[in-house]
């Protein structure tokens, strides 16, 4: 390990090598026994692992981000994984933590972070945030990562059961109420089977709806249309053979969401 200073420096330099890598930077120290006491210091904490990137300057979160967003993009992963974890970074960007150097970021910082919505919003930064440390580590640039612990999500516990329908059809208008009375009567998924439902998937003979794409392997499957998914259906597609059954000017053509529906008598 060599000791030295610059021209003009006030501060020591350390210069030394752990398994043929470099290592050069500033011990911030003018004295020369405490500079080398601090180096001797970084010296067995980079040979013993806890600090492998010292000397080189930890990217703040946002920074990183670069990198982690074009990881997302390449790596093999579903469109829905890729949405998520890039919602995570949108609702992380918006936190003080985005300003933070990544080797500084602890398990306090993280408990202190608050996020709007529900659980399942909160852990969809969080996640964001475990997957960008580990990813951070695992390319080198920090040595540990911090504990973050996730919220807990509540299951579904709200029934649309008859008394439920019953209560709220009246308050619906049209296209919200034909949404309620066919997930009732069919128990399709809403927006990967019955919102991109089709009206050359409807087989009026036979009185079934053919399901060609779903979340699972096993959801194509055919669905039995009951009295009142007759009438509404025919109503719905009346003097159209093709198409979608739920038309609608977003970029997928189709109903995507009921979110923005206006109740009956609202519009």
């Amino acid at each position: 390990m060599e000791l030295f200073k610059r021209k003009n420096s006030r501060s020591w330099q350390y210069d030394f090598t752990v398994r043929g890598e470099r290592y050069r930077g500033s011990t911030k120290e003018s004295n020369k026994t405490a500079a080398s006491a601090k180096a001797a210091q970084l010296l067995t904490a980079i040979a013993e692992g806890k600090e492998r990137h010292f000397g080189k300057k930890t990217p703040h979160l946002s920074e990183f981000s670069v990198r982690f967003l074009t990881f997302v993009d390449n790596v093999k992963l579903a469109d829905k994984s890729k949405d998520y974890l890039c919602n995570g970074w949108r609702l992380l960007s918006a936190t003080s933590i985005g300003g933070m150097r990544m080797d500084q970021i602890r398990t306090e910082d993280v408990n202190a972070l608050s996020f709007p919505g529900n659980a399942y919003n909160i852990n969809c930064a969080l996640k964001t945030l475990r997957r960008m440390m580990n990813l951070a580590q695992e390319w080198g640039l920090i040595a540990r990562v911090p504990k973050i612990r996730l919220a807990k999500e509540l299951g579904r516990s709200l029934l649309l059961n008859e008394e439920a329908e019953r209560k709220l059809l009246p308050c619906c208008g049209p296209l919200l109420r034909d949404v309620i009375v066919l997930l009732r009567e069919t128990s399709m998924r809403p927006k990967k089977e019955l919102f991109p439902m089709r009206i050359e998937n409807l087989d009026w003979n036979t009185r079934v709806i053919f399901v060609p794409d779903s979340k699972t392997l096993t959801g194509r499957r055919h669905i039995p249309m009951s009295d009142r998914v007759v009438d509404l259906l025919m109503v719905r597609c009346a003097g159209r053979r093709e198409g979608w059954v739920f038309p609608a000017g977003s970029a997928a053509d189709h109903i995507t969401t009921i979110d923005q529906t206006v109740p009956a008598g609202k519009g």
